[in-house]
Order: structure tokens, then C-alpha cells, then sequence
């Protein structure tokens, strides 16, 4: 065997019990930051933040062809019905039962069935249509038609009425708008604006006649062929042998001077109001003399959502009765009835149906006062306390996690997380029995 030199069977020894050490420390990642030449710590890049979500696109303004195609049924409506129609459509749940007790009194009509609906919680502008029953059956029938015209009322006034100048001014090149023995049209400048608009007045102030017309005959070669114009027929039952086939129809005139109370504007593009013709037929509803101008109420929305971006700023905060957005498409007072009685039930047997479970005091009344705050009135006590599980399951975590690094002093938190564990399934039970 050949015998190397000490010192190189030295540095051999060395260099094969460093190797690892060196693959290791290579392998390894830095944890220190690098120091440059001038001794002061580089600092690490800032990381790049994950892209936010992005909202969701607002929903478009309704473009010309759009409003033109919406406005086409009641564009030939004297001035003031047709600013009555306007307004009301801001509040489409109001409408919907407005009408279904239109539909249930066909008789009533005019200035007398304005009286008989005094005490109904609807907006005065919906009230007012109560006067002219095939208007209000008609919007009715057509709640998406309704909602869209609302909202593009709320969004922009100007438009809708711009609309409804161009529509008229297509009805009179075709000679089906025109004066009669039941309306007055007016060609006139308005001084504002020096535009030229075309008005349709009542020829007797004291009746007011409801025009009947198809859109497809009035207007003559429709612009927009993607656009065709909605056609919502009226009743036929208050138009006895009338003939659409030439133009406008008219029924039995109306007597319904205390229900028209606004008017259009067309120069400033918005509603006027007879602040003294409302307040002599709202005695309950009074307005200040200086509210000359329509001015949508949220409250009365009843929680139907807005469109567009704007009026959701504008009126979509803190609207009572978000509860309710479906009334307008059809209600249910059966499953209310049953839901009651189920809720009746629990309490005899000594249960809160809005808490969920026996005893407790927290988690159901944070969550009533809760709903009561956004809708402003007594909300479904079937719903009070479903807001309130995460709170709860949180809580029972939390313990959970005390009582595992405590769980050598005591044997008594199982059985109390297993308590909690029960009153969640309680919850969970109460609201599957709805």
C-alpha cells in the first residue's frame, strides 16, 4: 500500500467532511438579505398584489331605439296622464297591487275610485291611476315593461320625454295624431329650450278620454326593425266596438280631475306638480308648496332593485321593505299564513322561532333588529335568526380551541361544546321547517 503524506491525508480528511456542508448550505434558501459593497442590507421586492376583483359592469343606459320601443304605448297619452303613468311606474310593486284591486273592481273609476283606495299604503302617483282602470290592468299585465320604463324614468327623465316628442311627431306626419272631440293637440315652443313639442290636452278639462292605438299602425315605418314597438293591447271591455284599424280609438270618457295632479315638463325634461290640486286629494299625504317637481320616494319602492349605477347610489340605500321585491311579480299569503302558524307553535312550546333555540338571548334579537333596521318594519321572525349561525359557529370554535390547550384542567368543556353543537342543529332544524 502507498502511504501518502501526512498533511495531504490531512487536507483530504477535511475537504470530504465539508462537502455536505457545502451541498447543504447550496440547496438551502437565503435567509438573510444581501449585503451589497457599501454595507447597508438590499431590502427584498415588494410583492406584487393579486389584481382586485373587478365589480360587475353596471347595466347599460337604455339607448334610443330601446326607449322609443318602451314609451311607444302610452307616448298618445294626454300630458298629464302620461306623467302620472311615468312616475307611478318608479314603484312597480305599488302597481302590481294597485291593479289586482283594479282587476277585482271593474266598475270603479274616476274621481270615486280615488277615494276608495284613500287608505292604501300606495304611492299617490299608483292611487291616482285607480281613475283609469284599463291603464293601470294593462301595467298590470306587463311588471318587466313597467320596472324598465320606471328605471329609465329615474335615470334620466329628459330621455323618456324626448322620446315620447319624437313619437308624437311620427303620429302626426301619419295623420293619427290630431285633434278631436276628446283631445286638443298643440304644436308649441317651449320658452326654455325654444324646441318645438307637441302637447295633448283633454278638449273638456273635466273628462279625460283614454287613447287606444297600435303602434305598429300610428307610428308608420318603424327606424329601428330590432327594436319593433310594444304593443299592450286595453281591455277591450272599456272600448265597446272600437276599431283600431285606422288609428286612435277612444273609449267613455273619465271624469278624473282631482287624479291628475302632475304634468310633463318638456322644456326642463322632468314632471311638474299642483302642489295644491295633491294636497286637496291626499289629505293624509301633504306635500310642502315648494315641492313643485316629482321627487321619487325610496320608501314606496319596497325594495325593488334599481338598473342602473346612479339611482342605486341614489335611492338604493337603506330601502325599507327589501322583503318584498317579489310582490310585484305575484305574492304568497298562504305560505305567510302557514309560516305564522308554524311560529305560533314553537312559542307555546316555549321555543322563540326567530332565535332557533331555547334560552338564548343573543344571537335572534341582534338579528331582527338588524332586518328592522334596513326595511323599517317587522320582519319574517322565520328569518330573524338565520344571519346569526356564523357568529354562533364561531363562538363554538373558539371554545373548541380553548378547551383542546386546556384540556388536561377540565372535562366539563366537551359537554359544552357538544350543548353548542345541539343549538346549531337546532337553528339548522327551525329553518328547514319553514
Amino acid at each position: 500500500m502507498t502511504c501518502r503524506p501526512l498533511k495531504q491525508r490531512s487536507l483530504s480528511f477535511q475537504i470530504t467532511l465539508m462537502l455536505p456542508m457545502l451541498v447543504a448550505s447550496c440547496a438551502a434558501p437565503v435567509q438573510q438579505a444581501a449585503v451589497p459593497m457599501g454595507g447597508v442590507p438590499l431590502q427584498p421586492a415588494p410583492a406584487v398584489a393579486a389584481p382586485m376583483p373587478s365589480a360587475p359592469p353596471a347595466a347599460a343606459s337604455f339607448n334610443q331605439a330601446q326607449l322609443d320601443q318602451m314609451v311607444a304605448p302610452v307616448a298618445l297619452y294626454p300630458d298629464a296622464l302620461l306623467s302620472q303613468v311615468l312616475m307611478a311606474a318608479t314603484y312597480p310593486a305599488d302597481v302590481a297591487d294597485a291593479a289586482k284591486w283594479s282587476k277585482a273592481n271593474p266598475n270603479q273609476k274616476g274621481d270615486a275610485a280615488l277615494k276608495a283606495v284613500a287608505d292604501q299604503p300606495w304611492d299617490p302617483s299608483v292611487q291616482s291611476l285607480v281613475a283609469f282602470p284599463q291603464v293601470l290592468q294593462m301595467m298590470g299585465a306587463q311588471p318587466d315593461w313597467v320596472q324598465n320604463l320606471g328605471d329609465a324614468f329615474l335615470a334620466s327623465s329628459k330621455d323618456v320625454l324626448d322620446s315620447a316628442q319624437r313619437l308624437r311627431a311620427q303620429a302626426q306626419k301619419t295623420g293619427s295624431l290630431k285633434s278631436s272631440e276628446q283631445q286638443t293637440v298643440l304644436v308649441e315652443q317651449e320658452p326654455q329650450t325654444q324646441q318645438t313639442v307637441i302637447k295633448i290636452e283633454p278638449a273638456d278639462p273635466q273628462v279625460v278620454y283614454v287613447p287606444a292605438y297600435d303602434p305598429t299602425v300610428v307610428y308608420g315605418v318603424w327606424p329601428y326593425p330590432a327594436y319593433p314597438p310594444y304593443y299592450y293591447p286595453l281591455p277591450a271591455y272599456y272600448y265597446p266596438g272600437a276599431a283600431l284599424a285606422r288609428g286612435i280609438a277612444f273609449g267613455v270618457g273619465v271624469a278624473a280631475v282631482g287624479a291628475l295632479w302632475g304634468n310633463c315638463n318638456w322644456g326642463r325634461g322632468d314632471v311638474n306638480i299642483n302642489v295644491n290640486r295633491f294636497n286637496s286629494v291626499n289629505v293624509n299625504r301633504q306635500l310642502n308648496a315648494s315641492q313643485t317637481n316629482f321627487q321619487h320616494n325610496a320608501a314606496n319602492r319596497r325594495g325593488v332593485p334599481y338598473r342602473d349605477a346612479r339611482s342605486q347610489q341614489q335611492f338604493g340605500r337603506n330601502v325599507p321593505g327589501a322583503s318584498q321585491r317579489a310582490d310585484f311579480r305575484g305574492h304568497d299569503g298562504a305560505r305567510d299564513a302557514q309560516r305564522q302558524q308554524a311560529q305560533s307553535s314553537l312559542q307555546q312550546r316555549g321555543m322563540d322561532a326567530g332565535r332557533g333555540r331555547e334560552g338564548d338571548g343573543m344571537g335572534g334579537d341582534r338579528g331582527q333588529g338588524g332586518l328592522q333596521q334596513v326595511q323599517g318594519r317587522p320582519s319574517d321572525s322565520a328569518l330573524r335568526g338565520a344571519g346569526n349561525a356564523g357568529s354562533d359557529r364561531q363562538q363554538m370554535n373558539r371554545g373548541g380551541a380553548s378547551r383542546q390547550s386546556m384540556g388536561h384542567y377540565s372535562g366539563g368543556g366537551g359537554a359544552r361544546a357538544g350543548g353548542g353543537g345541539a343549538r346549531m342543529g337546532g337553528g339548522g332544524g327551525g329553518r328547514g321547517r319553514r
